[in-house]
């Protein structure tokens, strides 16, 4: 069954974009005269997707007015401290509902097909627990390293150097009341899916931009404009 519920994750510090996340939190950064958040929300709209949950810690009352009175979104307070994107998801869980989630970073903006559009017409849940959405290297403006995963032939996961994971996935959530800590990261839910070869990956043809400095701004505009297009 396709997912309906989203999970955007918002509660970070955003210690990369100061001087800018001094006075207010990452996803109210503006890209192209938007909040980096306006331009994720977006891509949920478009995806028809009905119910989604946004977490919140730093300046989260910020974060709270931006989204006030918008129908089917729910602002959650990670407190007194931030739970991490898997402690962050399995605390959102009542919220979201049963069965599997799409969960998507804050702070990218993309050309191209919807994102979570390509992730859902790929799902599988007969072979899948979870599935990411990747960029090829070459694509990932604004993004430095060698890559997250290699796929086979299938699109199943392995990691090492290859695409880079770009923050948008459909997951089974199952998984996250097995794990004791309350803070962790979904690296830990991954690792048992890649474990049991369940953790599957399909490209997004379309271009992409990590905002996660304040460099990447002119990047993310320019990639909107259409002049980092593949």
């Amino acid at each position: 069954m396709r997912p309906t519920a989203l999970m955007l994750f918002a509660a970070g510090f955003g210690t990369r974009m100061r001087p800018l996340t001094d006075d207010r939190p990452k996803p109210l950064i503006e890209v192209a005269g938007r909040p980096l958040i306006d331009h994720a929300l977006a891509l949920a709209e478009g995806a028809g997707l009905n119910r989604i949950v946004v977490n919140a810690h730093y300046r989260a009352g910020q974060i709270e007015s931006h989204l006030a009175g918008r129908h089917g979104i729910a602002v959650l307070r990670e407190d007194p401290q931030i739970l991490d994107t898997g402690g962050g998801l399995r605390h959102a869980l009542p919220l979201l509902g049963e069965g599997p989630v799409f969960t998507l970073n804050s702070d990218a903006v993309w050309t191209g097909p919807n994102p979570l559009a390509t992730l859902a017409a790929a799902w599988d849940p007969a072979r899948m627990d979870g599935l990411l959405l990747l960029i090829p290297r070459g694509r990932a403006t604004g993004h430095a390293g060698t890559g997250d995963f290699l796929t086979d032939a299938d699109g199943r996961l392995t990691r090492g150097p290859g695409a880079v994971y770009s923050g948008a996935q459909i997951l089974r959530t199952d998984g996250l009341a097995e794990i004791p800590e309350p803070v962790f990261s979904l690296n830990r839910l991954w690792d048992r899916m890649l474990a049991e070869g369940r953790l599957f990956g399909v490209l997004h043809p379309g271009g992409w931009c990590d905002v996660g400095h304040p460099d990447g701004i002119a990047e993310a505009e320019a990639l909107l404009a259409g002049q980092g297009d593949a």
